[in-house]
């Protein structure tokens, strides 16, 4: 109960220091870098699931964060389609597409499923960039619109959409913690420890892994939707591997399998990222040695370290109150 209750408080004082920080940073640079922040955690978060609820690496999750974002960027531009519209089919069409790589790649295990998923990233970026007819392909998506006024409620600033972000990302951070801690949830953490254990379990394996990539890949494509209409520009680089690869490091830096570890990998790893941008090309050099670092000695991430230690801090509080229960009982017996 004292763990709920300090979990609960943590995401209060987290969620109102988000609330505040746009009205205590100096300019609009500042609100800018923590929204895409934001945005990737999003992704982030469903990556985690498949990955450290599931325990199955999809290294094409970019891949389809950029489904998303060009969804969002294609009927709104071309089609002429409202943006609420066009951003509620960027999750379905995303999750769409990753159902249908989904009960391809899953048949596969281990390092072959990576593999599977790595060329279905690179395929993913190859057709947004070679079907020009469709996506644009090099000049990519310009002129987005932004997100449509919700009654007096505009989002034509970059305060306004930091906020939209922020509450997109509340309600996923909701959304995902009543499933993992639901039946659902169970049954995907009982893949990730023994694919056999759970299948004598009667978990259907195949079926529940395929419903985690799927519910993965909405929320990338989500996040890709966001994207688009907050940076209002998308080109094919946002299907490239190497954001796959941030948001992995994402999770290993937070804490792989927590709730709160995406969104705080992150945000602390775009800001070092921003802050070594004065190093240009040289900033890989110090950034992933730091990195390696940080996963050496934190091999469960910062959130997942934390928890680690609040467990043995409890273990060692039940051991010593059932020693003093026996001491007690002790005398009185004899």
């Amino acid at each position: 109960m004292t763990s709920i209750l300090s979990a609960r408080v943590i995401a209060l004082v987290g969620l109102a220091l988000a609330i505040v920080y746009p009205l205590v940073v100096p300019n609009d640079y500042f609100i800018y870098v923590m929204a895409l922040a934001f945005i990737f955690a999003i992704a982030t978060i469903g990556l985690n699931l498949i990955l450290g609820y599931t325990g199955q690496l999809n290294l094409a999750h970019a891949g389809f964060m950029a489904i998303g974002a060009y969804t969002v960027g294609l009927l709104t531009v071309d089609y002429g389609v409202p943006f609420w519209l066009a951003l509620f089919l960027s999750g379905i069409v995303a999750a769409a597409m990753g159902f249908l790589a989904g009960i391809v790649s899953l048949r596969l295990r281990a390092d072959y499923f990576a593999i599977f998923t790595l060329c279905v990233g690179l395929i993913i970026w190859l057709m947004i960039e070679k079907w020009d007819w469709l996506t644009h392909g090099v000049v990519g998506v310009i002129g987005i619109p932004a997100p449509s006024p919700i009654g007096p409620i505009r989002f034509d600033t970059p305060l306004a959409n930091y906020y939209l972000v922020l509450a997109v990302l509340v309600l996923a951070l909701f959304v995902m913690d009543r499933i993992v801690h639901s039946l659902l949830g169970r049954a995907f953490m009982a893949i990730r420890n023994g694919e056999g254990l759970a299948e004598a379990l009667g978990i259907p394996l195949m079926r529940t892994k395929v419903t985690a990539f799927v519910i993965s890949t909405a929320y990338a494509g989500y996040a890709g939707g966001l994207y688009a209409g907050f940076v209002r520009f998308i080109g094919p680089q946002i299907a490239s591997e190497a954001n796959a690869f941030d948001m992995i490091a994402f999770i290993l830096v937070g804490g792989l399998g927590t709730l709160s570890g995406p969104v705080l990998g992150a945000v602390a790893l775009t800001w070092a990222t921003q802050s070594l941008q004065f190093l240009q090309d040289y900033r890989l050099l110090v950034f992933g040695p730091l990195l390696i670092i940080l996963v050496m000695f934190l091999p469960k991430g910062i959130i997942g370290t934390l928890k680690a230690r609040q467990a043995r801090e409890a273990g060692a509080k039940a051991a010593a109150a059932r020693g003093a229960a026996k001491a007690e009982r002790s005398p009185a017996h004899a």
